[in-house]
């Protein structure tokens, strides 16, 4: 096994891509008040900022701020996969370790996470949360998917309402399958 090391840093901002384990799936889409009211309740008992997010059917990006001298997005991520998951019914196929292990199976077991190192990189990664459902084909524009943050971006006047991509073609990896 990899020696894997995240890499944490206090107030830090931070890119992350967290899949479902069947990626035909449309359970984050299926149950999405589920899963805001999920990450409302996470931030309420551990702050972030929310400065990008989009949920498509079977993966989420976000870019969160966390707190001065708080460097703990593991426990948040932690906080938010199993308490959604204990919203939902439990009918997916588990294997007998899954099962012994209490697992539910619903995520894929880590999640993709990328220290925002400057303006520019924030900027990338923002639009490409935004971009995504467009790059995967649900939609036309990035406005016409109801499930993401550009929508608040556009009401406080970062995005114009027809922006139809920006630095969305970055060469850098977020964390999904081409």
């Amino acid at each position: 096994m990899p020696n894997y090391r995240r890499n944490r840093v206090s107030g830090g901002t931070y890119f992350f891509t967290a899949t479902l384990r069947d990626r035909r799936s449309t359970l984050l889409v299926d149950h999405i008040e589920q899963l805001r009211n999920t990450v409302r309740r996470v931030r309420a008992g551990a702050p972030f900022e929310i400065d990008a997010w989009v949920v498509l059917p079977d993966h989420m990006h976000c870019v969160w701020t966390l707190p001065p001298d708080d460097d703990d997005f593991p426990s948040r991520w932690r906080a938010i996969k199993k308490a959604f998951v204990k919203t939902l019914p439990s009918t997916e196929l588990r294997s007998p370790v899954m099962e012994k292990r209490g697992e539910r199976g619903i995520w894929q077991r880590r999640y993709w996470e990328h220290t925002i190192r400057d303006d520019s990189d924030f900027a990338a990664h923002v639009d490409y949360t935004h971009f995504n459902p467009v790059k995967h084909g649900f939609v036309e524009h990035p406005g016409d998917w109801p499930y993401s943050s550009f929508h608040r971006c556009v009401a406080e006047g970062r995005y114009p309402d027809d922006w139809r991509g920006g630095s969305t073609d970055a060469e850098f990896d977020a964390g999904e399958r081409s």
